[in-house]
């Protein structure tokens, strides 16, 4: 609790008694001015309560930042880990089965060819 808080709360309770004892004496002016107080210290004690707010997020922010990097260094890891494991199995593939992988690359060679020098006739 900040000092606005304490402040805002008092004043506000100040202004409650205020206008009881107005109420009581049939007085306008302390009404009015009890009414006042309670009105400003409630905007004071939320003022306050904000400030509070803003303060502790903004000391928590350096935690977050380690979290966030932390949780992006561990996904960048097993994105890793998975291109290195379908790199083997790709590799793998094609250690098995070479006539296959020849003959779609050499398709694909003579697809990329005809699309760019077009038939010539």
């Amino acid at each position: 609790m900040n000092e606005d808080e304490f402040k805002g709360g008092a004043r506000y309770v100040g202004g409650k008694v205020e206008k009881a004892v107005g109420d009581a004496v049939d007085s306008r002016d302390w009404k009015v001015d009890g009414v006042v107080d309670q009105v400003a210290g409630g905007a004071q004690h939320a003022y306050g309560r904000a400030r509070s707010i803003v303060g502790d997020a903004i000391d928590s922010a350096p935690e977050l930042a380690d979290e966030a990097r932390d949780r992006l260094k561990a996904a960048g890891e097993r994105a890793a880990d998975a291109a290195q494991k379908g790199g083997k199995a790709a590799a793998e593939t094609v250690r098995d089965t070479p006539t296959l992988w020849a003959l779609a690359a050499a398709l694909t060679g003579y697809g990329l060819a005809w699309m760019i020098h077009g038939r010539r006739g």
